[in-house]
Parts: structure tokens; sequence; C-alpha cells
């Protein structure tokens, strides 16, 4: 099913809800896969299409995020188009566990393997190598997509280089289980092989050469089953660990597998769920018990009145419950890695724990509708990125939300004012955040005083961000970058200040980082900017984006020129004038081409960008980000190696 992309300039006039509004009903359409017509041929054979196998192997399908869903978007239309590249990512709680899930969709081109199709995988395998997740494979593939198998099946970013990740993965002990649920053929029968634990549903079929090919090749006459099917890997050839009858079985079987894994190897203690309960719940009562012992005693000593020993009995009770959810939250330490705000104040609920302490912790300092109001997108306009920042860390103070400041501690507030850097804490987890200002400010760094453009990275503010980064890097916490800049300051008097070798220290330090890096791009992430503020080129552990947001080398007007100067000295050499008339027709060309190439759509196509998120659910979103990485390794060592100084 081909999906018609609207060109930028269609979206030029449109409001950032707008534009929200209308990638949503993409994204529907995208979901939708190889279309209604190929979803019933799917079930006639008695299968359920990848989305409805993930539905209903996740615990909640809607606390499954999908990564790289624009995948493939408006390329291949020669072919009838690749919808989502024909094969459906994301993390997903299943059995409590946070796990990546990789499944191929059917529906498009019978599962078959375009080049965006192995990069998008590639992309997942790296996402879940990096946390440490285990992957679930759902297997239903046709193979390698025959008429680009030059761009399928070489290189370092192609068919192969997933079957390499399969071994590397594994001899790492991060768990991987695949699940072949239709065909699985050619090559790609050793990305199931290769995984830990396999299982196959009857009807289906693993073999590396089909009937035809083999009747072709070495005239053999064989029939599916015989060759390949789930009844002879089970019994004869012994590849695969576990034959179901059906769909439905399999995913049954999958759950129950995973729910038989160990803890992650490097679960940070205790997790999220009691970070999240040391944050809202003030700790008054001494952790020792013979202290414990003295302080009940003495308290019960200096009560006065019955009704202060009664006061006193019920904050016990209190205390003793967080004790239990304590201990049971060091038994169940997965719990904490798939709950969602709602079902920790469910839980603080259910343990008479939810006050205004544990709703400050779960909402934001300013209602997140509010980035609609804040954020502008249109040159020369200007906002505040604290005011994008209160829409998404946690309330510092307990009460209404008009009344709440964010739990964000700047760094260096006073220095470096283009960049602002801070130590936050999103859902109750702690993060550092590297943000543009798209303000202007002024800087006295050095003496001087000057003026500082919106969203442009300067000396100073460089300099800041680096040792902000080591900083975040010495304390084990991610890094949540958020990006609308223009790049770096250019000019006689940069030059002199040294912004290329701060710049260059920024990005030693974020280069280097051994913390999980999650990138939001708001608005621009052109040039260096990109660069020092962690893209895709970078390792971010996921890079999201709004709507709105564009990502080149410069921006569209600045490019323009230079490009129309090169396609007219072009068209010189070959003899032909150049009128006022065609020189804006080559203008408008040149500027329209290059700014579909910036749209965020041409990125997320190419897999630069994991996803795109509605800006009023950006909080929500870094939550759910930043809980992937309970399992991060945090033991490997940060150097940096030579830095300008």
């Amino acid at each position: 099913m081909s999906v018609t992309p609207p060109t930028s300039s269609d979206l030029a006039d449109l409001t950032l809800r707008q534009r929200n509004d209308l990638f949503r009903i993409d994204e529907a359409i995208i979901r939708k896969g190889g279309g209604k017509s190929a979803a019933d041929r799917q079930h006639e054979k008695g299968r359920l299409t990848a989305r409805e196998r993930i539905a209903k192997l996740v615990d909640d399908e809607h606390a499954f995020v999908e990564l790289g869903l624009w995948s493939a978007y408006g390329m291949y239309a020669e072919y009838g188009g690749a919808p989502a590249a024909g094969v459906v990512t994301g993390v997903g709680p299943v059995q409590g566990r946070q796990c990546m899930i990789i499944a191929n969709d059917a529906t498009v081109k019978a599962g078959a393997f375009f080049p965006m199709t192995c990069k998008k995988i590639i992309r997942a395998q790296t996402i879940a190598h990096m946390a440490r997740l285990p992957l679930i494979y759902l297997v239903d593939s046709a193979g390698v997509f025959l008429p680009l198998q030059e761009d399928v099946f070489p290189d370092t970013d192609d068919f192969g280089r997933i079957f390499r990740n399969n071994a590397v993965i594994s001899a790492e002990g991060i768990p991987q289980i695949a699940a072949i649920m239709g065909y699985c053929v050619a090559g790609g029968g050793y990305l199931p092989v290769l995984c830990d634990t396999l299982l196959m549903t009857e009807g289906s079929g693993l073999y590396l050469a089909g009937p035809a090919l083999v009747k072709a090749a070495v005239g053999q006459v064989v029939t599916d089953e015989d060759l390949g099917g789930a009844k002879m890997h089970a019994a004869v050839s012994g590849t695969i660990d576990f034959r179901e009858k059906d769909d439905e079985a399999c995913i049954e079987r999958l759950k129950s597998l995973v729910s038989k894994y160990p803890p992650p190897r490097f679960q940070r203690p205790l997790a999220q769920l009691q970070r999240a309960i040391h944050h809202v719940v003030r700790m008054s009562m001494p952790r020792d018990y013979s202290e414990r012992r003295e302080f009940i005693a003495d308290r019960l000593k200096t009560a006065k009145t019955p009704e202060e020993r009664n006061k006193f009995v019920d904050e016990l009770k209190d205390k003793l419950k967080l004790d239990m959810a304590e201990r049971m939250v060091g038994q169940q330490e997965e719990l904490a890695t798939s709950m969602s705000p709602e079902k920790l104040r469910d839980l603080f609920e259910s343990l008479g724990l939810a006050d205004r302490q544990s709703e400050a912790a779960l909402t934001a300092a300013r209602p997140v509708e509010d980035v609609y109001s804040v954020f502008v997108e249109k040159a020369g306009s200007q906002y505040d990125i604290r005011d994008i920042l209160a829409c998404i860390v946690d309330a510092r103070t307990p009460g209404s939300e008009s009344r709440a400041t964010p739990d964000f501690d700047e760094y260096k507030a006073e220095y470096g004012p283009s960049i602002v850097c801070g130590y936050a804490k999103i859902g109750g987890m702690a993060c550092g955040v590297v943000a543009n200002q798209k303000k202007v400010t002024k800087s006295t760094a050095g003496g001087h005083a000057q003026v500082e453009l919106p969203g442009v990275i300067y000396h100073d503010s460089a300099d800041k961000a680096a040792r902000f980064i080591m900083d975040c890097n010495q304390r084990k916490i991610p890094i949540v970058f958020l990006h609308d800049t223009t790049g770096f300051m250019v000019g006689k008097e940069s030059e002199h200040q040294g912004i290329i070798r701060a710049g260059a220290k920024m990005v030693n330090a974020m280069s280097n980082s051994i913390v999980p890096k999650i990138v939001v791009i708001l608005g621009g992430s052109y040039g260096a900017g990109n660069y020092a503020m962690c893209g895709r080129a970078f390792d971010p552990f996921l890079s999201y984006a709004w709507p709105c947001a564009k990502c080149a080398v410069m921006g569209a007007n600045q490019a323009t020129g230079t490009l129309a100067m090169i396609e007219e000295k072009s068209r010189e050499r070959k003899g032909e004038k150049i009128d006022e008339e065609t020189r804006k027709a080559i203008l408008a060309g040149v500027h329209a081409s290059y700014t579909e190439q910036a749209d965020i759509r041409h990125a997320a196509a190419r897999g630069w960008v994991d996803r795109l998120i509605e800006p009023h659910r950006t909080r929500e979103e870094l939550v759910q980000a930043l809980a992937m990485t309970s399992g991060w390794d945090y033991s490997k060592p940060f150097r940096t190696g030579v830095l300008q100084t």
C-alpha cells in the first residue's frame, strides 16, 4: 500500500498542532501495511498480521513504543512502496520485561527485505544491544527483495549485518528468541537459527531453497513439509526447540519463556519503581532496626495525648507499608521497568502512599499542552527553552501545576547562555539535559559583553556543555539533548575565541559518553550543531523529533543561493544563457528540492530518526525512553582521549 506524501510546501502554513494531527493520519495509513486485502490473505492462511501478533504478545499494547514507523516513507514508489519498510520494530513489556520486538510484516511484499528493512532491523538490534534488552523476532518473510538485491546484500548496513549482530548479541548474554510464523527462506533462515531459542508454527517453512528451486537445482521433488516444515525440523533435523500449533499457541509459549529469564545482569539496584518511591515519599524514620526501636520508644514517650499517640501509630503504619513496597520491588525488579506513570500512581494509592508529593513527581511543572503556545518555528521568532523544559520535567513542589516549579537544577546558569544545561528528574528518574536556547541572550564570558543569537552555539556554551556532559558521565545518568540550533557561530571574533576548539571539546565529550543519550529534535538541527548535540552519527540511544523539525547541513534559504549558483555555472558551461526568469526558476526549484530533503519525514524515512512524536507527549515519551535504560551497563570507563582545553 503506497503512501503519497504531502510536500513540505503543503505543510508550510500549518500550525504545529495541525501538522501533528496530519502526521497522525499518515501514521494510521502506514500501520495498515499492505492493506486490507493483504491482511485478509494472511488470515485465510490461519495467520495473524505482524501488528496483531505484537498486540497479543505484549502486556499492554498501549505501552508498545514503535520505532522506525516512518522508515521507507515515500520511497520505492516504482515497486508500490514499502510501508514501515515491511517490518514492525519497537520496545514493549512482555511478562513485565521490556523487550525489543522485530516482526516481519507479510502484508508488505510477503515480508521481503528492502534496503530500508535491513537498516531498520539493524537499528533495532543496536538499540537493544545498547540497553541490553531481550530481542524477540517474529519471522514471516520471503527473503531479499530481488529487484533491489545489490542494495540489500553486501554492505555493513545490509542483510548480512543482521546475522553478524545475532551472533555478537548472543555472545554478550543478551537473550534472543525467534518464532517462525510463516516462511523463512534462503539467507533469512540464518536469523532465527542464530538466536538462543527457536519456535516454529505448523504450516511454516524454514529452508535455504524452496521446492521449486530444489527441483531446478538438484532435480529433487519434495513437499514444503518434508523439505523444511515444523514437524521435520522438530523431529528430524532438530533445528527448532518448540513446535507450536498456530500463532496463538506460539505467542503463549513466547510469553512463558520470557517469564523465565533471570533479572538483567546490569539492572540498577531497585530499578525505576524504588527510585520513584524514594523520590515521592519523605523518609524520616531511621533504617537500622535498633535505631528504629529507640525511635519508636522515644516518640511514644514524648506523645502527650492519646491523639498524638494514635497519629504516630498511623504514621508508623504508613512507613511499614513503604518498607513492604521496597522489599517487594527488591524481589520484583522487573515490575519497575514496565510501569507507566498511571500504574505507579495506582500502586502509591494502593499502599496509602499517594500524596501531593507523589503527584508532583508524576506530573510536569507546567501543563504539557503549553508546548504549543510556547514553541515557535518561524524565522526570527524566539522562545525560552526553559518554558519547554517546564512542560517536560517533574514538578519540584507539591500543589497545583500553575504554582509548581520544575525539578531542574540549571548548571552554570550565568555562563554560556546559548545552551541550557541542568540536572532534572523526569518521571522520578534522574537525567542531564542539554538544550539549545532559542532567545537572544547576553554573555559576559572573558569579561566582554556579547549578545548571542537564538539557537547559535557559541564558544562559551560549547565549553560549558562539554564540562556538563563529562559530569553526567561521572554521575552515571542519561543525557537528554533537545535540538533547535542553526549551528556554531562563525566570524572573526568567534574564531579568535576558539570556537573550533570549544566545539571539538563538546563533540569529544559527547562522542565518548558511556551513558544513554536520548535526542529530541524540536525545531532545526543543522550542520555541526547537529553533530555536537548528538546527531544520528554519534550513537544516540534513541532519536525523536517533533513534526515541525528539520535536519540538514544548513537552512534552505542559506543553501539555495549556493546551489543555484552552481547550477547556473553548469548551464553556462554548456552554452546556455541565463536570463532573470530562468534564474528565478532555478532558485525556486533548488529551494523546493532542498526544503524537501530537510523535512523531518525525509530523515525518518531513511532511519536517521527513530520516532516522530507528538509535542504534548514529549514528557511521556521521555519517561518511557528513560525506563528502557534500566538495564544499561554503566561499568565501562569514561575516557575522552586528548582534549583541546
